[in-house]
């Protein structure tokens, strides 16, 4: 039994919850009048130690790194009842989508490598074959796990639970990751899709049983319209079943689990790369990937960590430029004036890698703090390079990933550091 409950920190303002009382979501203290501040959730962990077992699925594998393993623990239930509520999921998963979350492959790619005329190892972490087809999955199930963890444990903020509907701002692999857990779960799922999202996307949302709410952008509109629906929906009663941080922390660290299965191949291998190309939208797996690799390097499991190096479009860019608006800034600073560095896409985003087209990098605080402390940087690269990874993807590792699933790749396509190793994710299969 673990003898404190978890507790989840506000990176801007420092307010604390407590998530047996309290949804561990969105900050208490954001949304105020006037407010500048970068409001973000993050679950706590201070053990020091990068604790792991051997089993094939990381919500079990890694379940002393997570808050909801640990809540549970710390209100008496056993280990055999984490085990059991992931069994169950996985059961319903496979009977829903055909497959279960397991550690995914992280393996040297010669071939790319010689393509790319790199005299030193590139790794790819290959996420095409996790639940629903992308990353989106590890993020929902942090939350879903959390939620169950509520109701087992008869805690007060599971009063009323089930009578609230998820809700995600969505019209990709997030979105088709939503509607799998969901499904699994028997919790209806409200989706706030742009009118223009994929046909094949939409009728397998419905498939699923998702209700789809369609959101227009207004004439003169700055911002994402679908994220206007969404938390509405919130503001109304709904779970916000969402991949981005400041939405809902749980949600970034389902994703850790991602880092801590390179964190583990890295140590295996004795090889960590010396830069990580992360392709970067909404920034939820920019920001997990930062936090995982953190845990596993201050434990000492992880001897260095890789630079990170942040991939945008031409066509919507906006971390990189508040990267540039940071120089010289303490982010200490930076996270207490939000709207001096980070604001929505002027223009309508558009690009090949569709789905890193968020107008605003929502999690960018804890993107930027990842990049400055490897000394990595925040790059942009035109279509070009997009497809121009995508078909080498293709042509070289046998790895159906989709535009946006090898965004990552065209950054270390303009990159001039081809004799040192590196690594990149393929995030995502083809629709």
């Amino acid at each position: 039994m673990i003898d404190t409950t978890p507790i989840s920190v506000c990176h801007g303002c420092d307010a604390t919850v407590d998530m047996a009382r309290d949804f561990p979501f969105a900050c208490p203290n954001a949304g105020g009048e006037n407010d500048d501040i970068d409001h973000v959730l993050v679950p706590t962990y201070d053990s020091g130690e990068f604790i792991t077992g051997t089993e094939a699925n990381p919500f079990l594998r890694y379940r002393a790194l997570l808050s909801p393993y640990r809540l549970g623990r710390s209100v008496g239930l056993p280990d055999d009842a984490w085990t059991e509520i992931v069994g169950t999921l996985e059961r319903r998963l496979i009977a829903v989508d055909g497959r279960a979350f397991r550690v995914t492959p992280m393996l040297p790619q010669p071939a790319l490598a010689k393509a790319l005329a790199m005299n030193a190892t590139l790794w790819v972490k290959d996420e095409t074959g996790n639940i629903a087809g992308s990353h989106k999955a590890r993020h929902l199930m942090g939350v879903m796990l959390y939620l169950r963890i509520l109701e087992a444990g008869k805690l007060p903020a599971a009063e009323a639970l089930r009578a609230r509907r998820l809700a995600i701002a969505s019209c990709g692999n997030a979105a088709l990751a939503a509607a799998v857990v969901a499904r699994a779960s028997e919790w209806p799922l409200d989706s706030y899709i742009p009118p223009d999202a994929n046909i094949s996307v939409v009728k397998r949302l419905k498939e699923l049983g998702a209700t789809i709410n369609v959101c227009n952008r207004r004439p003169g509109e700055t911002g994402d319209p679908c994220m206007r629906g969404f938390r509405q929906a919130v503001q109304d009663g709904a779970i916000p079943f969402s991949v981005q941080g400041p939405e809902n922390g749980l949600a970034i660290e389902g994703g850790r689990t991602l880092a801590f299965e390179m964190a583990e191949a890295f140590s295996a291998a004795g090889d960590t790369p010396a830069a990580l190309f992360v392709q970067i939208g909404g920034g939820a797996l920019a920001s997990a990937l930062w936090q995982g690799l953190a845990i596993a390097n201050k434990s000492c499991f992880l001897p260095h960590l890789p630079r990170l190096m942040m991939v945008q479009t031409v066509g919507c860019a906006p971390f990189a430029h508040c990267w540039q608006r940071l120089s010289g800034v303490e982010l200490a600073d930076a996270v207490r004036h939000r709207f001096r560095f980070m604001w929505p896409w002027a223009s309508t985003p558009a690009s090949a890698a569709t789905g890193i087209l968020d107008d605003e990098t929502y999690d960018w605080w804890e993107a930027a703090k990842g990049v400055r402390e490897t000394g990595g940087d925040a790059l942009v690269v035109d279509e070009d390079a997009i497809m121009r990874a995508y078909k080498l993807s293709k042509m070289h590792t046998g790895i159906s990933a989709s535009t946006t699933g090898t965004a990552g790749l065209a950054g270390l396509l303009m990159t001039a550091a081809r004799g040192e190793s590196a690594a990149v994710v393929f995030s995502g299969g083809d629709l």
